[in-house]
């Protein structure tokens, strides 16, 4: 009887456990469940807010654009011009933060980054000519056409987002949609984003002194003009050569095309994936990246720097000058410009990357020098040192001057005097000089520390 009893206790003390702990886990599965609910409705309204402001953005460079079509003066062309800008940069922000918008919107942010550097171009050029000419007033009516077009589709999808008829999706939908489409080879499932792309505005050609103009993009670089193609086993051979190697060791990985067409090779080399590619054109090795491990530095950075420099004087580069370095993970990458004369010709750069164990050289990087190099006519200037040196800030106290060459953005360079000055906080700062105006052309910003410097 009293077994009976303990028996019975004992299963409803156990039933009530049992009871305790469902009751305790459905309490967390529902506590897990409104948290995420709540972070879906976080992110949710998070895209929502970075779609309106994308349209609003749209919307107020359209209407830039229109106005600068009308400005008269440069005063009011570079006041209109700063506002294409911000509001073109602003659009951007607003784009990146919507789900793989960088791969569904690509046309989308293509036209932003073109209307934004136009319109600083322009703004520049408008400085010193004081007018907008007839080809650059119909630049700006061609983006503001496309503005107008992608602000109304937006607008309307937005409108469907507010009515509830379409809904933008979160990271993790976007992704598996996209993973789905990749596995099946068949191009990118629909999205509401699509809609927005969809029969894509034609934008004018823009011909101008910047990275997107028409003739810029066609440009043939200037290390390959003359030379003839080579095959894809000449390029294997060139890539082995350049770095000692047997040609045996290297597999083409792919053949690519666009600017600068390439033949892509690797190899399994000292415990890590080389990759190189060479050019189509000429057989040059425009860039090479090794993946082993540096785990260890035995050389410093002058050792580092000097091998580097006899590297690329074996390899055909004489008359280099490096500039800055930076030490990432035993790694240095160090930035070599071509020295003409007295000119420091930063368009021709190159960047030898050298592991810090054994001094051998783990990256390069070429194609500024292969786009630009040349024996170049440079110009005497006709701005003296004392002249140019009036012409900095009273803020800032010279350390070191030196002529220099500088690209503009697009086809053209600048002869500058180069300062380096330090700040009365101890910042250091470049400041250039047109040799040809005596008016500032750039100022940058150095940001230095153990690792190296970085410039901005």
């Amino acid at each position: 009887m009293h077994k009976q009893i303990f028996r019975r206790r004992t299963l409803v003390r156990a039933a009530s456990f049992l009871l305790a702990a469902f009751v305790v886990v459905g309490g967390l599965a529902l506590q897990a469940r409104a948290r995420a609910e709540a972070y879906r409705l976080y992110l949710e309204n998070g895209y929502r807010h970075a779609f309106a402001e994308l349209s609003a953005n749209l919307n107020e460079l359209d209407v830039a654009l229109q106005k600068g079509i009308y400005a008269t003066s440069p005063s009011m062309l570079g006041v209109l011009c700063t506002q294409i800008y911000g509001k073109a940069m602003s659009a951007q922000m607003a784009l990146g933060e919507l789900p793989y918008s960088n791969v569904e919107l690509e046309q989308t942010a293509a036209f932003l980054a073109k209307a934004g550097d136009y319109a600083a171009a322009l703004s520049r050029s408008a400085s010193v000519t004081g007018v907008c000419s007839d080809e650059q007033r119909e630049a700006l009516r061609g983006l503001s056409a496309g503005a107008s077009d992608l602000s109304a589709r937006v607008a309307g999808l937005q409108s469907d987002l507010m009515g509830g008829a379409v809904t933008l999706e979160d990271l993790e939908a976007a992704e598996a949609r996209l993973s789905a489409a990749e596995g099946s080879g068949h191009t990118l499932a629909d999205s509401s984003y699509q809609t927005v792309e969809s029969d894509f505005p034609e934008l004018p050609s823009l011909i101008y002194d910047g990275p997107f103009s028409e003739h810029i993009a066609g440009r043939t670089p200037a290390m390959l003009e003359g030379r003839e193609d080579v095959t894809q086993d000449e390029a294997r051979l060139a890539a082995a050569r350049f770095l000692d190697l047997k040609p045996e060791l290297f597999t083409l990985v792919s053949a690519g095309s666009g600017r600068l067409p390439t033949y892509s090779f690797s190899a399994m080399v000292d415990g890590g994936e080389l990759y190189v590619e060479v050019t189509r054109r000429g057989g040059l090795v425009v860039e090479l990246l090794h993946s082993r491990p540096v785990e260890s530095a035995a050389l410093s950075r002058e050792e580092a720097v000097a091998a580097a420099a006899a590297f690329l004087t074996s390899r055909g580069y004489p008359n280099m000058t490096e500039s800055y370095f930076i030490d990432q993970g035993n790694v240095l990458t160090i930035n070599f410009a071509a020295q003409q004369g007295e000119v420091l010709c930063y368009p021709d750069l190159v960047k030898v990357s050298v592991a810090l164990d054994n001094g051998r050289v783990v990256g390069f990087e070429s194609e500024g020098y292969l786009m630009n190099h040349t024996l170049r006519d440079l110009p005497r200037s006709p701005v003296s040192l004392g002249k140019a040196q009036a012409a900095l800030s009273p803020e800032l106290d010279i350390l070191s001057h030196r002529l220099a060459l500088i690209p503009t953005g697009g086809e053209y360079e600048v002869l500058t005097h180069e300062f380096k000055c330090q700040s009365a906080d101890g910042r250091h700062v470049l400041v250039y000089i047109n040799a040809q105006t005596g008016q500032e052309e750039k100022i940058l910003i150095l940001l230095e520390d153990e690792s190296g410097t970085l410039v901005i």
